[in-house]
């Protein structure tokens, strides 16, 4: 099968390798395209331990089943599906409570087990969810990043959210501003260093954007509020300025999420979260439910994820992978398509 390999640490290449084997309770699904994360770009731009080479990457895709490992399983065969970029143990405390995406055992698709960078995949069964005919593949296969976005709606459902600062416009930043839109009717504040990623922004329904440089974010806020900062913050970089750009934005209150991953240990003021009673919440993946909402909103175009994403085949991988660990202004989401 052809396969976007990750041998060594800053080494990416095409190559032929076998496919996998699925396990009892595992399909062997065709891809059908797989989205190329964040997460992916970082691990392997900063030599990450969390994805050792040698490795095939790749946890946001689609496919086709094309062989199974019991015969209960065989009316599946052919049939089309997207996947969870996780599967858990299904026993432990998180598991029994619900919280699957916070398995200590869970095992990520191109972290801990081969990943969709590749023609194939096994996949266990009760990670796959029915890809409506009417989802392109180039679509299907980003419900797992949006459904992150759906995760941190749930998860701040608690809390009155009138008007949302989102930090950072790549992918998840974009996923989460549509999926505050779509499911609770948000207003939504986009900055970003990138003025052709706010413009993505705008058009995908940002009431106001800006530049994220000096003091403007801050001065935009203060206008928008009155004074009074924003009901809810979702920080899409994880920068330690970010992270504290995500308190002083709210309003007392408020509740700032944390799904960037560009930095680790930051310092911040401890009274700005004591006092005004401001919440900070981390959050991790998404449950299955979470991405049969995904797949939903997708397939009502609630959302769009396709006008600003850029797929290429496979057999250009190395080319598109390298394109948008340096991007330019158009370059956001890289496909790759089988």
């Amino acid at each position: 099968m052809r396969a976007l390999f990750y041998p060594a640490f800053d080494k990416l290449e095409l190559r032929d390798l076998p496919p996998p084997q699925p396990a009892p309770g595992e399909v062997l699904l065709r891809v059908a395209a797989t989205g190329v994360c964040g997460s992916e770009l970082e691990s392997f731009k900063g030599r990450s331990p969390r994805r050792p080479p040698p490795l095939i990457m790749g946890h946001e895709f689609c496919g086709i089943v094309v062989a199974v490992t019991d015969g209960d399983d065989e009316k599946l065969i052919g049939r089309r599906f997207v996947s969870n970029s996780l599967v858990s143990c299904g026993k432990c405390a998180a598991c029994q409570r619900g919280d699957t995406h916070l398995c200590p055992q869970r095992q990520i698709f191109g972290m801990h087990r081969p990943g969709a960078f590749a023609e194939y995949a096994a996949v266990p069964t009760r990670v796959l969810l029915p890809w409506p005919d009417e989802l392109p593949a180039t679509a299907a296969c980003l419900a797992e990043p949006l459904a992150n976005g759906v995760h941190i709606v749930n998860l701040t459902r608690h809390l009155a959210v009138e008007r949302a600062l989102i930090i950072g416009a790549g992918p998840i930043g974009l996923m989460c501003q549509q999926a505050l839109q779509a499911m609770r009717g948000v207003n939504t504040l986009v900055c970003d260093l990138s003025t052709g990623r706010l413009d993505v922004a705008r058009r995908l329904g940002a009431a106001h954007t800006v530049v994220s440089r000096d003091n403007d974010v801050a001065k935009e806020i203060t206008r928008w509020t009155g004074g009074d900062g924003v009901d809810l913050v979702v920080d899409a970089v994880g920068a330690a300025t970010t992270k504290r750009l995500s308190l002083t934005a709210l309003r007392p209150g408020g509740a700032a999420v944390w799904i960037g991953l560009h930095g680790d240990r930051i310092e911040i003021d401890s009274y700005q979260v004591t006092l005004p009673e401001r919440q900070i919440h981390g959050t991790y993946s998404a449950r299955m439910d979470e991405l049969a909402t995904a797949i939903d909103l997708m397939t009502q175009k609630k959302v769009d994820v396709s006008s600003w994403t850029q797929p290429d085949s496979i057999e250009h991988g190395v080319e598109a992978f390298h394109r948008v660990l340096s991007p330019g202004e158009n370059d956001i989401k890289a496909i790759l398509t089988f």
